[in-house]
């Protein structure tokens, strides 16, 4: 059953259950605004990462790599027009305009 305590082997199944009681009373929009937020974090950690790769790149190619790390390449090229595996160096990533 998803959610139950002794799901996560690293927890405490005592503390899992104090987390899954405060979760449960958590309004539908608090626990949204939770994923929202917790997504924003990952989002900041994949761009801090390749800032710590690639110093010299501009936001742009920092929110094209970060966005790279989680979509797959087909997806990337149709979005935005730029190859992950064509852009190994800073500054060298190819973009084609969208209208």
């Amino acid at each position: 059953m998803a959610g139950d305590p002794t799901e996560f082997s690293d927890t405490d199944p005592r503390v899992m259950e104090v987390w899954l009681n405060l979760l449960r009373q958590k309004t539908p929009g608090e626990r949204i605004a939770m994923v929202f937020e917790l997504t924003d974090f990952a989002i900041a950690m994949a761009e801090s990462g390749v800032r710590a790769r690639y110093p010299e790149a501009s936001e742009r190619e920092i929110f094209l790599r970060a966005a790279a790390l989680r979509l797959p390449r087909d997806l990337m090229i149709r979005a935005y027009g730029w190859d992950p595996e064509q852009a190994d160096e800073p500054g060298t990533q190819t973009m084609k305009e969208h209208g």
